[in-house]
């Protein structure tokens, strides 16, 4: 009897979550709605890179291109600057790769320790963390700090290690270990005699792939859009990062196209050929695009790191 009643719940059961075929319908036209209205802002950036400057310049922007709107003069522009291009993409990369890596393992490290509640210190950390959050040191001490006193300006390293850990990431990360990882877990593996370094590589990263990718996903946008750091501490072109260049060339445009007077002759009708305006969103195209690229990769995860301390039922 009891079988048959079970049953009968969880038939019950279904027939609730059971969603109508033309619910289902709706839902799939109004996401994909939404969808293409996201995506359409990259596709109208990419139509107006391709479009003859002097058209833009005359008819504005225009979501069409036909064989007479159309020009590459953007992309031959900016390919006339590959070599400082590729050498600003291998900077971005570099600093985003390892940037990412040393701030996530920082911020899970912090995290950990901060979740679990017999640590001595765990109230006087919280608060340490969470006054960042509130108030921050302003940009000239920051600056005095990075360039004086670590001697940071003109490395690499600027470009790195003040973005590597955030007190919002540490909060999200602590929080995913308190709610996810049983204490029974920890404890039997103290008993079986692991360390606290076994137990974090062996036991909680593994279990740990949600924040982990959650995190990553956040510090990887963070260092591939970030071009403020460069333009602070960075001197050296060889140490530019592709948005600092690519911000210093639209820069430049934009000097030479509000100061027609400060080029003569020849230099002159280069300003004048000068996409300026296609150009802008070819470079916006350019740094789109690769990190746009990354985030299905890490959808999955992404979507279960948002949901952390979310009512389960």
């Amino acid at each position: 009897m009891s079988k048959k009643v079970k049953n009968l719940s969880e038939d019950n059961l279904s027939r609730l979550n059971r969603i109508h075929p033309a619910t289902n319908v709706a839902f799939n036209i109004m996401l994909a709605i939404l969808a293409l209205i996201c995506f359409t802002p990259i596709i109208f950036i990419f139509i107006i890179s391709i479009t003859d400057n002097n058209v833009i310049k005359q008819q504005g922007y225009q979501f069409f291109v036909t064989a007479e709107t159309f020009s590459s003069a953007a992309y031959e522009y900016l390919w006339s600057q590959r070599a400082t291009i590729l050498q600003a993409l291998w900077v971005s990369v570099y600093v985003t790769v390892l940037g990412t890596a040393i701030g996530v393992m920082l911020t899970a490290v912090m995290g950990y320790v901060l979740s679990r509640t017999e640590h001595k210190l765990n109230n006087f950390l919280t608060i340490l963390i969470f006054i960042p959050m509130v108030f921050g040191g302003g940009m000239a001490a920051t600056y005095v700090v990075n360039s004086q006193i670590l001697h940071l300006a003109d490395t690499m390293w600027v470009l790195i290690l003040p973005l590597a850990v955030s007190s919002f990431n540490i909060v999200i990360s602590r929080t995913f270990f308190r709610t996810t990882i049983p204490d029974s877990i920890i404890e039997s593996a103290r008993i079986d005699g692991a360390s606290q370094w076994t137990i974090f590589f062996k036991i909680v990263i593994p279990i740990s792939k949600p924040v982990l990718a959650t995190i990553g996903l956040f510090l990887a946008f963070g260092y591939w859009n970030d071009w403020f750091q460069a333009k602070l501490y960075i001197s050296r072109d060889e140490l530019r990062s592709l948005q600092s260049m690519l911000n210093q060339i639209q820069s430049s445009m934009d000097y030479l196209t509000k100061n027609p007077t400060a080029l003569l002759g020849d230099s002159a009708a280069l300003r004048n050929a000068m996409p300026a305006e296609s150009a802008r969103m070819a470079i916006a195209f350019i740094v789109a695009v690769p990190i746009a690229c990354i985030y299905p990769f890490f959808q999955k995860y992404f979507i279960s790191g948002l949901t952390v301390g979310a009512v389960k039922g």
